[in-house]
């Protein structure tokens, strides 16, 4: 096997290399005058099979472009097989359509990939695992969350507890608490379809002067976490952290997240940024070498 590390994810593609023993091989890259992409693979990967580490953070379509491009590059010389590996999936939240007149795009993220050359696809804690199954090649999520509670649980917050922002992240939050040994719970979150305003019912929680990790797959504006934090200081936690798998913190949304009472966001390489303190590349290796 031999890795291509892409544009989005070339620290993250050179650990997985080093930790799985394999080569890395070279990828130049650029955009023409005009914005579009270049990408050129420098090394031989011909009868190779090759895994190409790019995730599709913003800007989405920009990261989404690169990939499908060294795909073709790769698969054009000579690759026998590859392995798309997408830490952050983009247009992974529409599997369906909620409205009428709208578009399925993770549908369409899987027919560009299939048309590119890919052959199967890992991806981390993507938002929904039901529509990898929109996929016409074998495609799995694996999950960063235990990553995630290793952290805080080597920084002493053994027993902390562990909450969801809405019931359907429960799982996410389950498997926090099998690393950290404490208590877990989930707040009732609602969003509307038309206008994204998110509320939150409280729930009776014993919280009280408690150190409070609230878990989640992808940070965007932070308005769920800041909601879900603020419910937290108001039943009394001590001190709240966040950690997110995807650290996409559009805008302002650190500051909002910080302002709301949070001490620290702790996030992943999956996305590059200050608060990406967890590498995936130890999980990364692990499947590929499986």
């Amino acid at each position: 096997m031999k890795i291509v590390p892409g544009p989005a994810s070339k620290q993250l593609g050179e650990k997985v290399a080093e930790l799985s023993g394999v080569e890395a091989v070279p990828l130049v890259f650029k955009n023409h005058p005009d914005g579009e992409s270049y990408v050129r693979i420098e090394g031989t990967v011909k009868n190779e099979e090759v895994a190409i580490v790019q995730s599709t953070s913003p800007p989405q379509d920009t990261r989404l472009m690169q990939l499908a491009l060294i795909v073709d590059a790769a698969k054009r010389h000579g690759a026998k097989k590859i392995t798309a590996v997408v830490p952050y999936l983009t247009y992974a939240r529409q599997d369906r359509v909620f409205l009428h007149g709208e578009a399925v795009s993770i549908e369409v993220v899987a027919r560009i990939l299939k048309a590119a050359g890919v052959d199967n696809l890992i991806t981390v804690n993507v938002h929904q695992q039901k529509v990898l199954t929109k996929f016409p090649f074998p495609a799995k999520t694996i999950s960063a969350i235990p990553s995630l509670a290793e952290y805080f649980k080597q920084k002493g917050f053994r027993k902390a507890f562990a909450l969801a922002p809405d019931k359907g992240a429960l799982w996410l939050v389950e498997e926090a608490k099998k690393v950290l040994g404490g208590e877990c719970g989930y707040i009732e979150k609602h969003r509307d379809r038309y206008t994204g305003q998110i509320t939150m019912e409280k729930r009776p929680f014993d919280v009280k002067d408690k150190t409070v990790i609230i878990f989640d797959d992808v940070v965007s504006t932070g308005g769920t976490v800041a909601l879900a934090a603020k419910n937290m200081k108001e039943a009394g936690a001590g001190t709240v952290y966040a950690a997110c798998v995807h650290p996409l913190l559009i805008g302002d949304a650190e500051k909002r997240i910080l302002k709301a009472g949070v001490e620290e966001i702790v996030g992943t390489d999956s996305v590059q940024s200050h608060v990406s303190k967890v590498s995936l590349a130890p999980l990364i290796s692990k499947e590929l070498m499986r």
